[in-house]
């Protein structure tokens, strides 16, 4: 891969290190903040800040799988270390930038890494890389449920920043900070492009509405 991305990265490794981690999700443009704090994954952290600093994160198909390799979904996103630090606690705290989804070809079966590693195909994706354009979205759909579910939530939303962010910067950070499922967060994820992002977005904040509106009747 040779394009560069939004991040101003070159090149995606062919080979990419991987993050499970269920219910996280990870979206162009989007910055992920991260403790890291089990042994593999500080090795992966070191390895990778020596050389291209991404790093796939992908969900274990079965929530919170307690094997130790749990199986993968085959979609995930590659993401940049763009902020790292050590706490005294010995964890590091890094945050990632997504750069593109990829899709997995295969899992490397012999590896010397206490981590995992897959070989990864960004081609399907090579769109994420690229300014949103073509369809837009249905904005005034969006802010009206957004407004509603919020106001069941009792929480309030910075309009004004909300109404300066490009599509595909409020579509994707809206899809990680909502609290979806983890299978709606991968629904979210393979969705094919940001309008139609937008609209499973609406449909799953209306469903987070009705249930959150039919919890407080039954209270």
């Amino acid at each position: 891969m040779s394009d560069q991305g939004p991040s101003g990265l070159e090149e995606l490794p062919a080979v990419l290190p991987i993050f499970p981690l269920t219910g996280a999700l990870l979206l162009t443009t989007g910055q992920l903040p991260l403790n890291v704090f089990e042994p593999r994954y500080m090795d992966l952290v070191r390895d990778v800040m020596e050389g291209h600093r991404v790093i796939g994160i992908i969900q274990p198909k079965v929530p919170n799988d307690p094997a130790h390799e749990p199986d993968l979904y085959s979609i995930g996103c590659a993401g940049k270390i763009c902020e790292f630090s050590e706490h005294p606690s010995g964890i590091y705290q890094i945050t990632l930038e997504g750069i593109c989804r990829f899709q997995v070809q295969q899992e490397i079966p012999e590896r010397t890494t206490l981590y995992r590693q897959v070989v990864a195909d960004y081609d399907r994706f090579n769109h994420d890389r690229m300014p949103c354009s073509g369809r837009g979205i249905d904005r005034n759909a969006l802010q009206a449920v957004l407004k509603h579910f919020l106001e069941l939530e009792n929480e309030e939303a910075d309009w004004e920043m909300l109404n300066h962010l490009e599509d595909d910067n409020l579509i994707n950070s809206l899809s990680m900070i909502c609290p979806f499922s983890p299978a709606e967060k991968q629904a979210l994820l393979e969705a094919e492009n940001v309008p139609d992002r937008c609209k499973l977005l609406i449909d799953l904040l209306t469903m987070m509405m009705q249930q959150s509106s039919t919890n407080k009747t039954l209270q």
